[in-house]
């Protein structure tokens, strides 16, 4: 991953609302949620939620697939696991057994995914 797509991923989840919907979605899988509902969920106006969801997909970090009306909103594991990695690619000096639970939460993302394949 390169420093630029980093910083992307990053600025788009420093902001609450914004790291909210990000939470949210990872509790949901990757089964998702219309847009409507997360906006319920997490009671901010539904367009304020679509400039939200909208950065979040510009980063790299969810995505949106069309369902008939709705718009259903799902975690990107593929970009989540990227920057994880990213962030614990040079762990500890060489010793990643000291970033313990970060490096699991890290690997679950594809773990879950191959179980999937």
């Amino acid at each position: 991953m390169e420093i630029e797509k980093a910083i992307d991923a990053l600025s788009a989840l420093a902001q609450r609302s914004r790291l909210e919907v990000f939470r949210l979605l990872v509790r949901r899988g990757p089964q998702g949620m219309p847009a409507g509902e997360i906006a319920e969920a997490l009671v901010v106006p539904a367009n304020t939620m679509s400039a939200h969801l909208a950065i979040l997909s510009q980063a790299g970090l969810v995505r949106g697939e069309r369902r008939g009306r709705s718009v259903i909103y799902s975690v990107d594991f593929g970009g989540m696991n990227e920057v994880m990695t990213f962030l614990m690619k040079d762990c500890c000096q060489g010793h990643p057994e000291l970033c313990g639970a970060g490096r699991q939460a890290a690997d679950c993302a594809p773990a879950r995914q191959k179980r999937r394949a």
